[in-house]
């Protein structure tokens, strides 16, 4: 899979394709039914699938941190359109000369002279150039004369509802891993490499490997149970903070993950943390004291998850089966414990003083 990045580093070999445009923000289901569309026409072609996205995100790029918050990084983006078929992704810079691109400019310099492409695959409401002045129906008309076919993608839907970015995003805010898990194909995960961070965490006996995120809006903030996979493979339960520590202060946002029962040295190395309950929001303390006692609350409600679905014959509405990669797209298809809701502390669960 080759990433491109600019119209300025396209090459002759580049022209001959066929391509989609958009965010393509999480690579859920209804991107992934974009994609095998793509890989049909393709394998009638004999043409390589290319894949053109936007950074920023256009929304980002007008409305700042207005803006909805990111699935996921465009890394993993990227990975993801390759994993689905993308052999190729064109990455144009979302920037002000872009901005003003007529629609007309956009077609001839970015479709035609650029990616020479021969199918096109875009949504019938979409709508690009300077102040979105160009629609389905001109690239219809362009392609006629350009010689290449527009289609419009097949509407992706479950339950009655078209599966989108938007709604994934509703999902885990609301702390409903199972569905979302269910609208992606696979259940939402961040992934990255465990850098090293203050280490308050070890001062209180409660070690964390921590992950930077993206600055800006969050689709998740507050406390999870979570699983952590390794990148030895090994699938550890957890408990993880998604957020700015308000407590002791952060200079960025950041994933801390507590792993239970084991403290390998994890500087460095890649981990990938699938969240699948929300205990509670993200809160300031007063003092350290009062923090410690929350996340030992924390932990024991996260513990109490895990045994009950380890031990539970047949899940109920609270989590999902989720026919899905555990934690990594290579894994094959594993059962994951992810609640619909998220859950309450119990009468035990208060702090007695």
């Amino acid at each position: 899979m080759e990433l491109i990045r600019g119209l300025h580093t396209l090459a002759p070999h580049h022209r001959g394709c066929v391509a989609t445009i958009g965010n393509f923000d999480g690579v859920h289901l209804g991107h992934q039914a974009i994609l095998e569309q793509l890989r049909q026409e393709a394998r009638r072609l004999d043409l390589p699938v290319t894949v053109v996205i936007f950074e920023p995100q256009p929304r980002e790029f007008f409305a700042g941190d207005q803006a909805p918050p990111r699935l996921m990084r465009m890394k993993e983006k990227v990975r993801l359109l390759h994993h689905y078929g993308a052999d190729r992704v064109l990455c144009l810079p979302f920037n002000r000369r872009l901005r003003e691109l007529s629609a007309h400019d956009f077609i001839r310099r970015v479709l035609v002279d650029g990616l020479g492409v021969r199918h096109l695959v875009v949504g019938d409401d979409f709508r690009f150039g300077c102040d979105r002045a160009g629609d389905f129906a001109l690239l219809q008309r362009e392609g006629e004369d350009c010689g290449f076919r527009v289609e419009h993608t097949r509407t992706f839907m479950m339950d009655n509802d078209r599966v989108s970015s938007t709604r994934i995003r509703t999902m885990l805010a609301s702390g409903n891993f199972r569905q979302a898990a269910r609208l992606l194909g696979r259940p939402y995960r961040f992934r990255g490499r465990v850098i090293r961070d203050r280490q308050l965490g070890r001062t209180i006996g409660i070690p964390t490997a921590n992950l930077p995120l993206l600055p800006g809006p969050m689709v998740l903030r507050g406390v999870y149970a979570v699983l952590t996979r390794l990148d030895d493979g090994q699938v550890v339960n957890g408990v993880a903070n998604v957020g700015w520590r308000p407590t002791v202060g952060a200079e960025r946002p950041v994933l801390e993950v507590h792993l239970f029962d084991v403290s390998p040295s994890l500087y460095g190395r890649i981990i990938t943390v699938v969240p699948c309950a929300r205990l509670r929001g993200e809160e300031k303390f007063d003092s350290i004291d009062a923090m410690m006692r929350c996340i030992q609350r924390d932990i024991s409600m996260a513990r109490t998850f895990f045994a009950a679905q380890a031990s539970r014959p047949s899940l109920d509405d609270d989590a999902a089966c989720v026919p899905a990669s555990s934690v990594s797209i290579s894994d094959p298809v594993a059962c994951l414990p992810l609640a619909s809701a998220p859950l309450a502390y119990s009468s035990t669960d208060q702090d007695d003083g």
